[in-house]
């Protein structure tokens, strides 16, 4: 055998593996005759709730199984995490994981999993920035207004966010750091149960997530004075950044999907394949950007990735600011 056949032959061996690996991720079935879940760390009604359901309603038509969305609400979505961390490993259950308890509470307080080596990554689902909203009451109509007003009267102010160590957390303590003001942190179990208490007029102001603020600006019930993101969102063109006011703000929102560690990579290749293909059509991303969140479909690689530096940065971020849990 000459030179060439041999390296024509080192090469075909050399892409056996890799085609093997392909092939076992594209016939590798679902469990079988078992619902799939997909747990949220959340109430229902919330943003990551509301995403969650239309996701899996399109998930379950195409591949032919129930998708059930199973709401698991706790210590900011830290117990769906440990939960799915410690479940089972045949990739039967889903977690639609958010930047809390992935990128944030691991820095605030003592957590039962390693989001980096526990779960292991899916698919990016949304991301989208929060909106700083405050109740009609307040009379409080812009940004430099919320601040003035927490300067006059220091802890006057309160926030709500969907729990200790979530997104809508962090962009408050931010927004103090940059600010230097003092508002009060008001943790809750989910989107619902705190836009019910600043509809209420119980907390004056709510780092909401699009989706969960959207139809109470649009009735006048919720003013809102600032986007969380560098660049204003389509659906909120009026509404400032914090950042045209404090330039480097930025605390946007994501939600990704997850599993356990334990669950085999072709597996998890095959659910990537089967979330982006949802994330891609067309009807689930009009109901996505109708309440205001971003499809951001992409490969098992690049979520990891995403993951890990989000988890160094709030990590330095708390650190750098002193911040600590409630």
């Amino acid at each position: 055998m000459n030179k060439r056949h041999l390296l024509q032959a080192a090469a075909s061996l050399t892409l056996l593996p890799l085609a093997a690996s392909l092939a076992q991720a594209q016939t590798v079935d679902f469990p079988p005759k078992k619902p799939v879940t997909i747990v949220v760390g959340f109430a229902a009604g919330g943003s990551a709730d509301t995403a969650a359901r239309l996701i899996a309603k399109k998930l379950g038509e195409n591949i032919g199984q129930s998708v059930v969305v199973d709401n698991k609400p706790g210590a900011g979505g830290n117990v769906a995490h440990q939960q799915v961390a410690n479940g089972p490993a045949d990739g039967s259950v889903l977690l639609f994981g958010s930047i809390g308890p992935l990128a944030i509470a691991p820095h605030l307080m003592k957590v039962n999993y390693d989001p980096l080596k526990d779960l292991a990554p899916v698919a990016m689902g949304v991301n989208f920035p929060n909106v700083l909203v405050v109740h009609a009451g307040t009379k409080i109509k812009s940004l430099p207004e919320f601040v003035a007003q927490a300067k006059k009267k220091p802890n006057s102010l309160d926030y709500a966010s969907t729990g200790s160590g979530s997104a809508a957390h962090l962009a408050g303590e931010l927004l103090n750091d940059m600010a230097g003001i003092d508002t009060v942190h008001i943790p809750y179990k989910g989107g619902a149960p705190a836009l019910q208490d600043v509809l209420g007029g119980r907390v004056a102001a709510f780092y909401a997530a699009p989706p969960t603020a959207l139809p109470h600006i649009e009735s006048g019930a919720l003013i809102p004075l600032a986007t969380t993101g560098l660049s204003r969102p389509s659906y909120l063109p009026n509404v400032p950044t914090v950042a045209e006011t404090y330039p480097g703000f930025n605390a946007t929102n994501w939600y990704a999907f997850v599993a356990s560690a334990k669950v085999p990579k072709p597996m998890l290749d095959r659910w990537n394949a089967e979330i982006v293909k949802v994330l891609n059509s067309p009807d689930v991303k009009e109901g996505l950007l109708k309440h205001g969140q971003s499809p951001a479909p992409g490969t098992r690689d690049e979520l990891g990735r995403f993951i890990a530096a989000e988890h160094a940065k709030w990590g330095r971020v708390i650190r750098e600011r002193k911040i600590t849990a409630d």
